[in-house]
C-alpha cells in the first residue's frame, strides 16, 4: 500500500542511492528523485525495483529516500529538499501525510521540478504535477461486490479494519467497499471499524477488540493483506477462521499465497512496478523536452480469488503470483 533520518544521514542515504542505480552522483545524468512511505515495506521495495530498472534504461540517475513509519511526513520533507538542491528533474513521491506534504512539493514545482504522485494522491490531487496510482475506490469496488456475491443473500455482520483517519488510499478503499457493497456510511451491517496502518499485529489486535464487541461478525475488510492476515490469526485463535469471509486489497506475494490458502477470500491487486516505471519514464521526458505529464493514470488493478462469483470478473491466484510483489 507503505527512516527518519538527521538531514546530513538523509542527503548521505541519497547519494548512496544513486550510486546504486549505476550512476554516480557527479554525473551529467538527469536525477530523479524516488521517495517513498517506507523502505521496509514490500510494496515500496518492488516500487523503487521499477524505479531502479526504468533509471537505468532511460538514462537517468535515481536517488532515493524513505520514511521510518507510515506517515513519517519530517523525513519526506527533508528527502524533497535535499533532492531539489541536488538538481533532480522530477521526484516520485508516495506521500504519508497527503495534506502535510503539499506546501513543501509547492516549493519543488516552484523550482521547476516536476512532481509526480504514486500510488496515494495528495490532498487536493492538483498539488501534484500527476498522480499514476491504482483506481483505489475500484479496488474497493470489487472486493465489496465479491463480498455481496459471496454471502449469498446471507445477513452480513461485518467488520472494516481501515488504515488511518487521513489517508486517501485508505478512505478510497473503504468508501469502495461499502458502495461495491451496496451500502452506506453507517448502514448497521457494518458492526466494527477500527484502524490498523496496515500492521500486521495491529491488525490482529483490531480483529479482537471487534469480536469482543460483536462475536458475531462473518465478513471482513481489510486495508491490506498484512491486516487480513493478523485478522485471520485473530479468528483462528477463536476457531472462526473457517466461517468468517475476509477480503483485502494489495495483491503481494504473501497475500496472494494467503488466498490461494484460503485464509483469505479474494483481494484486488495492484502494480507498483509499473506505478515506478510510468513515473521514471514520464520525467525522462520532461528532462528532454520539457513537457510535463499531467492527469491521473490508472495503473490498473485485478481481482484475485480462487473462488469467482458470478459477475464479478477475476484472476486466479495463479494469475496473481505471476504478477506479484514482495
Amino acid at each position: 500500500m507503505i527512516a527518519k533520518l538527521s538531514a546530513g544521514i538523509l542527503v548521505t542515504a541519497l547519494f548512496v542511492a544513486g550510486c546504486g542505480s549505476g550512476q554516480t552522483s557527479s554525473s551529467s545524468a538527469p536525477k530523479v528523485g524516488l521517495i517513498t512511505k517506507t523502505e521496509t515495506n514490500p510494496f515500496f521495495v518492488k516500487m523503487k525495483e521499477g524505479a531502479q530498472k526504468a533509471a537505468q534504461e532511460n538514462g537517468m540517475e535515481l536517488m532515493s529516500a524513505a520514511g521510518k513509519f507510515d506517515g513519517d511526513n519530517a523525513s519526506q520533507v527533508t528527502a524533497i529538499e535535499n533532492m531539489v538542491a541536488a538538481g533532480v528533474k522530477g521526484i516520485l513521491i508516495t506521500p504519508s501525510d497527503t495534506k502535510a506534504i503539499v506546501p513543501s512539493i509547492k516549493k519543488a514545482r516552484d523550482a521547476g521540478v516536476m512532481v509526480i504522485a504514486l500510488d496515494t494522491p495528495t490532498e487536493p490531487q492538483e498539488a501534484t504535477d500527476a498522480l499514476f496510482a491504482t483506481d483505489n475506490l475500484k479496488a474497493g469496488e470489487l472486493i465489496g461486490q465479491y463480498a455481496k456475491a459471496a454471502m449469498a443473500g446471507k445477513p452480513a455482520k461485518i467488520a472494516t479494519l481501515d488504515l488511518a483517519p487521513g489517508i486517501t488510499v485508505g478512505q478510497l478503499r473503504h468508501d469502495g467497499f461499502l458502495k461495491g457493497f451496496g451500502i452506506q456510511e453507517g448502514d448497521p451491517s457494518v458492526v466494527c471499524s477500527q484502524d490498523t496502518r496496515g500492521d500486521q499485529a495491529k491488525g490482529q489486535t483490531a480483529m479482537e477488540n471487534c469480536l469482543q464487541k460483536a462475536p458475531d461478525i462473518n465478513l471482513v475488510y481489510t486495508i491490506n493483506e498484512p491486516a487480513a492476515l493478523g485478522a485471520y490469526t485473530a479468528l483462528k485463535a477463536k476457531g472462526r477462521e473457517k466461517d468468517v469471509l475476509i477480503v483485502s486489497v494489495d495483491g503481494g506475494c504473501t497475500g496472494v499465497k494467503a488466498v490461494q490458502s484460503g485464509q483469505i477470500a479474494a483481494t484486488s491487486q495492484q502494480y507498483p512496478l509499473k506505478m515506478a516505471e510510468d513515473g521514471v519514464k514520464a520525467v525522462s521526458e520532461f528532462a528532454k523536452s520539457g513537457k510535463k505529464t499531467s492527469g491521473y493514470t490508472d495503473t490498473g488493478v485485478t481481482l484475485i480469488t480462487d473462488k469467482p462469483v458470478q459477475g464479478v470478473e477475476a484472476k486466479d491466484t495463479a494469475f496473481g503470483l505471476d504478477n506479484c510483489w514482495g
